[in-house]
């Protein structure tokens, strides 16, 4: 079995001039299919690897294959992070975003900061550590998947293919449109549960 380019959960269409089609038929239809097609080409050619699903790769490679595993896994995750229809967080989430954070306002500008403070490309991430909320983000194609106890709830891609059409290089601004119009809380409060990093594997 051939990993495989996932369909967008929404019309990609779905975000009006918040995020264009024409930006997801790039991020999603090319760069995500990208990976996608490199990684089955070294699955490929070496038997050894054959056999595993996306995570375990992401957890046994390094170099070349780790990046390729880890951007389908990456952008997976990313797109099941944002909803056409603009979400509030609510109940556990909501409770530990205010014990962590003081309101959904301050996350969401933490959140903004360690976007456009990371240098290069990257994610920023919300995930639960130790039973805590922290906001951290992820070189290249770095993931949390390859980091022991960053259980992800949300990831906001910062690459520059994730915004140049729509926003040029004012990354801020597309980082404040995303945090505040289209982030999926019902999704991140669902990751709650640990099952996350499953959300967006691959059986081999």
């Amino acid at each position: 079995m051939a990993f495989v380019l996932p369909d967008l959960p929404y019309a990609k269409d779905a975000f009006g001039d918040i995020l264009s089609a024409e930006t997801f038929d790039y991020h999603h239809g090319k760069h995500h299919n990208a990976y996608v097609t490199k990684a089955n080409e070294l699955v490929a050619a070496d038997a050894s690897l054959q056999g595993k699903s996306l995570v375990e790769l992401i957890k046994s490679s390094k170099g070349g294959l780790f990046n390729q595993v880890g951007q389908i896994w990456n952008h997976t995750f990313y797109w099941h992070s944002l909803s056409p229809e603009k979400k509030q967080p609510s109940g556990e989430l909501l409770e530990k975003i205010n014990d962590a954070f003081g309101s959904v306002d301050a996350l969401i500008d933490k959140m903004k900061a360690e976007a456009v403070g990371h240098f290069a490309s990257g994610w920023a991430a919300l995930i639960l550590k130790d039973g805590k909320l922290e906001v951290t983000s992820y070189h290249d194609a770095d993931t949390p998947v390859a980091h022991e106890g960053h259980t992800p709830l949300l990831i906001l891609d910062v690459w520059e293919h994730a915004y140049y059409i729509d926003y040029r290089n004012a990354r801020p601004n597309y980082a404040e449109r995303v945090l505040k119009e289209a982030i999926n809380w019902d999704f991140a409060a669902q990751n709650l549960d640990g099952q996350g990093v499953s959300r967006a594997d691959q059986p081999a």
